[in-house]
C-alpha cells in the first residue's frame, strides 16, 4: 500500500454519460480496472471481462472500463460511439467510464495511483498498451496487475480467491 494510504474510493471518475461519481460506491467490492480502445487486437477480451462481470457480479464483483485512444490511437471515437460500439457488439453491462489519458503528465489521477501501487514489469510505471488490467480487493488496495495479453477468462482464479477472502 502506497506511504499516503489512499485507495480506489479515494477517486471521483467521470461516467461514459459525464457524470461525475465517486469510486466510493464499490467500496467492499471486488474491481478489475481496465483501460480498453475499440479498435485494438485486443478488443474481443471485452466479450471475456462481460462473462466474468456477468458470472461474478452476484457476489460482489465488478469490471470497470476506462477507454483511452493514447495507443495507437485505437479509441478514436466520442463517448456515443464508444457506447454504441460496446453495446452493439459486445452487449456490455459493466460500467464505462469517459475517455482518459492513463500516462503522462495528463493522466487519469485514478490511473497514477494504479501505476504507483502495482507497477509493470522491471517497476516501469507507465502502462504500456490497452487493455492492462488492476485487480483491487474489497478494501480498496491495489494486489496486481496483468499484462493487455492476459485473457479475462485467466484472472477468473485471482478473482475468485478476493471474493471468498
Amino acid at each position: 500500500m502506497s506511504e499516503t494510504s489512499q485507495q480506489v474510493y479515494d477517486f471521483s471518475v467521470q461516467t461514459l454519460s459525464g457524470e461525475t461519481v465517486s469510486l466510493a460506491q464499490y467500496r467492499g467490492k471486488v474491481l478489475l480496472i481496465v483501460n480498453t480502445a475499440s479498435e485494438c487486437g485486443f478488443t474481443p477480451q471485452y466479450a471475456g471481462l462481460q462473462a466474468l462481470y456477468e458470472a461474478l457480479a452476484p457476489r460482489g464483483f465488478e469490471v470497470l472500463a476506462f477507454p483511452c485512444n493514447q495507443f495507437g490511437k485505437q479509441e478514436p471515437g466520442d463517448a456515443q460511439a464508444i457506447r454504441s460500439f460496446c453495446d452493439l457488439r459486445f452487449h456490455i453491462t459493466f460500467p464505462m467510464f469517459a475517455k482518459i489519458d492513463v500516462k503522462g503528465p495528463d493522466a487519469a489521477p485514478l490511473y497514477r495511483f494504479l501505476t504507483q501501487e502495482k507497477p509493470g514489469v522491471l517497476g516501469t510505471k507507465a502502462i504500456k498498451w490497452n487493455f492492462t488490467k488492476f485487480l483491487v480487493d474489497s478494501q480498496g488496495n491495489v494486489v496486481a496487475r496483468y499484462a493487455p495479453s492476459a485473457k479475462p477468462e485467466a484472472l477468473r482464479a485471482d478473482i475468485e480467491r478476493l471474493l471468498a477472502a
